[in-house]
């Protein structure tokens, strides 16, 4: 009998697009992130990613 071999390449290329999609993905968040507070919320676009921002989110939640 002879063995049967399994091709790589479909999983491969599926593996490939689920993380260009994840990473993608995740710049766009990041994108959207900076345009809410920014231009929306009239803050530097930068602090969006300080920590002490996302702690007075938090806190004013509570």
């Amino acid at each position: 009998m002879s063995a049967v071999k399994f091709d790589f390449k479909p999983v491969l290329s599926t593996v490939m697009w689920v993380l260009i999609f994840m990473l993608m993905a995740f710049i766009l968040f990041g994108a959207g992130l900076m345009v809410g507070y920014g231009v929306l919320g009239d803050g530097n676009p930068m602090l969006v990613f300080s920590r002490q921002t996302w702690e007075h989110i938090f806190n004013y939640i509570r």
